[in-house]
Order: C-alpha cells, then structure tokens, then sequence
C-alpha cells in the first residue's frame, strides 16, 4: 500500500525553461498557501538551488533529484507526491519512464505533450495499470490543447442546454496570437518526424485524425492541408500546426465522454490570416512555413522575455452547427504568450484540479475535458487568465 505522500505536487523539470515558470508561478500564485506542499524536481540539485533563488521562491522550498535514467529515483519522486507535474520533453524521449512509474504507483501525472504517436503508445500500453492503481494520467495540458479541447466542450455543453443536442460539427479558428512556439513543441515535432521516417506505423497514427480512439473510428474529418477563403467570416485560413495533435485530443475526449458530441462528430482548426490579397498571401506563407522543424527553430530551455512573454495572447473562435442547421458559437481567449506565459498557468492549475476539484476522476489516461471538464474551465478563468464564452 502507497505510504502518504509528503508532497502534492511535484515539478518535474524545474530547472528548464517552462518548468521554471510552473514553479514561479505555483511561488508566486500559491505560496502563501499553507495547504500547499510541492517541491521542485530535476536531474541537478545545484540547478534546481539556482533556478530556486532566482525565481525568489522561499530558500526551504524542497528540491528532489530524479532522473529518467535512474528508474530508482523516479521511483521514489513519484510514490513521494500525490501529482507529478512534468515539463521535460521530448516525451517520446524521455516520458515513458515517468509515465510507467506514476501508472504503477498511482500518482497522479500531467504534461504539455502534443506528440500523439507516444500518446497512442501509452495509452495501450499503460491505461489498464493507470485504472487499476486510479492513477489518473493527463496529457497535453498546455496551449495544445486545453483552449481547443475545453473550447469545444464548453460550446458542447451550451448546445445540449439550449438545444438539447449535441453539434454535429465545429470549426475551430484561431482569430489572434502573438507570441511564439515553445523550444519544446520544436524538439517534439523534430523527434516526431524522425520516429515517422524510421517506422511507418507511427505515420500512419499520425495522419489518422482517430490515433487516439482505440476501437473507434468515426467519420472523413477536414484535411486542412492548404489555404482557403471563408465566405462566412470573410477571411482567409491557414493550416493550424497544432491541430495535428488538438483535433486527436478533441477525438479523444468525446470518445471518453461515451461520445457525448455524437458518433459523427466533425471538427478541424485553421488559423485565420485575414482579408484580400495580403490574407491570401499570409495564409500561403503559412503553409509554406517549415520553420518550426528546422535548425532556426527555438531550441528547448530558450523562450521569450518576460516583457514579450506577458505581451502575448491569443484568442480562438469556435462555430458549431447541429445537424439541422442550428448554429452556435463560442470563444477561448487567453492572456500571454500562449507557448510560454499562458502554458505554465494552464499546466499548474491542471495539477491543482486534480488535486482539489476533480477529486472524484477514476484512474486512467485522460484528456482535460472529460477528467476535469466544468472544473478546470472555472479554475483557469479565476486564474490563469482565460475566458470561455459565447458568442453571437
């Protein structure tokens, strides 16, 4: 039987760049929270004590060293915490240690992974131990994807009140971003692409917009592979390079829902670049944009200042249509760098929902909208900076 645990949340990488603003954060936010315990974790406890002091957290704040490749002390960091909340990626590089120990072990788990291939993996892998243990396992808890994945379920759960059925479709647009994608969303996709080169099964996963619905495969969902112009919202869209993993998610949650948004369920994102010509040319440029996989892009423990990362925001607009016709929109607008400033809110106030709200969640590897749902959308809008409302 697990002993009880010492801490409630452990931050798993807090010495990297995102993982030192969960830990800020959680200081700044919750420190004088006399109910809290949480410690900062790592490979390097000299790093750990620098990032400690820099960030002004109080000079007791535990430390705890663990490592990937020390199964022992991953061992002992997860059996010592009621949540791991962990920032160390790529995950399909370093994540299936910590997530096979938390399964065993049952201690809660979240991350900001958007690497689906690794999340089908573990899903086969581990969600039956997770049940068994009443682990409760949380994937992508960053930018990708909880405005996407709670945005759809937040104008769902309108639908049903004011219609009494689900919407058949949904389109997710994102309206307006500033801000920058993560060194650690680079270094997944990079990873990716060479996990797909080198196996064709994990490909095929990745262009299978169902990768992430064991036993279910629903119907022919938008490619969003080139620029179009939307007649309706007189503006040009672009594909979305997160809905690669926020449509699987989207899938995944209505799935585990007892597919509450309907068997027949459409939804695709793309990125609005504006009017006219220069629309035109944005969208294309867009598609074109190979950047992110490239050696120009961010590398992982590099990211913004805090001027560029507090000037951010972004602000995505969700139009529903039920299968008669009748309409519905809604919208998730959130304050900071989406990548960066936002993420490590959203991720810290995941692990204090499943810590304190969403008490009654079984075991096994979730999504956000189904493991903390209503929960989560009042926690980050209290928060973390987000809205969530509808639209005319």
């Amino acid at each position: 039987m697990k002993q009880t645990p010492e801490f409630d949340i452990i931050v798993y990488g807090a010495s990297g760049y995102t993982g030192r603003l969960v830990a800020e954060y959680l200081s700044q936010a919750y420190g004088g929270d006399g109910e809290l315990h949480w410690a900062m974790a790592g490979r390097d406890a000299g790093k750990l004590a620098a990032v400690r002091d820099e960030i002004g957290a109080p000079a007791d704040t535990p430390l705890v060293v663990a490592d990937t490749g020390d199964p022992a002390s991953l061992r002992a960091m997860v059996e010592n915490t009621r949540v791991v909340l962990t920032t160390v990626g790529p995950y399909q590089l370093y994540g299936e240690p910590l997530v096979a120990a938390c399964a065993e072990s049952g201690t809660d788990y979240v991350d900001l992974c958007g690497e689906p291939a690794w999340m089908r993996k573990m899903i086969d892998a581990y969600d039956e131990t997770a049940r068994r243990s009443d682990a409760r396992i949380v994937f992508s808890c960053g930018f990708d994807s909880i405005p996407f994945d709670l945005g759809v379920f937040f104008l769902q759960q309108a639908a049903r009140e004011r219609f009494g059925v689900p919407l058949s479709r949904i389109k997710g647009r994102v309206r307006k971003m500033k801000g920058t994608f993560s060194g650690g969303t680079a270094a997944s996709l990079k990873a990716t692409l060479v996990a797909a080169k080198a196996d064709p099964a994990i490909l095929q996963l990745l262009t299978n917009p169902f990768a992430l619905t064991p036993g279910f495969s629903g119907p022919a969902q938008p490619p969003a592979a080139t620029p179009e112009y939307d007649e309706a919202l007189g503006s040009w869209a672009a594909p979305f390079i997160m809905a690669a993993i926020n449509t699987r998610n989207v899938h995944r949650s209505n799935f585990l829902l007892g597919h509450a948004y309907g068997e027949d369920f459409v939804y695709d994102e793309m990125l609005l670049t504006g009017p006219g010509e220069q629309g035109k040319a944005i969208a294309e440029a867009v598609a074109s944009d190979r950047s992110l996989a490239s050696d120009k892009a961010p590398k992982p423990g590099e990211g913004p200042s805090k001027e560029e990362r507090e000037s951010g925001f972004y602000d995505v607009l969700f139009i529903g249509e039920t299968a008669d016709g009748r309409t519905l929109n809604a919208s998730v607008a959130g304050q900071r760098d989406p990548g960066y400033g936002s993420t490590s809110r959203m991720i810290a106030e995941s692990a204090l929902c499943l810590l304190r709200d969403a008490t009654t969640t079984p075991g096994g590897i979730w999504t956000t909208a189904p493991a903390m749902g209503e929960k989560l959308i009042r926690r980050l809008t209290e928060h973390a900076g987000l809205t969530f409302r509808l639209e005319a």
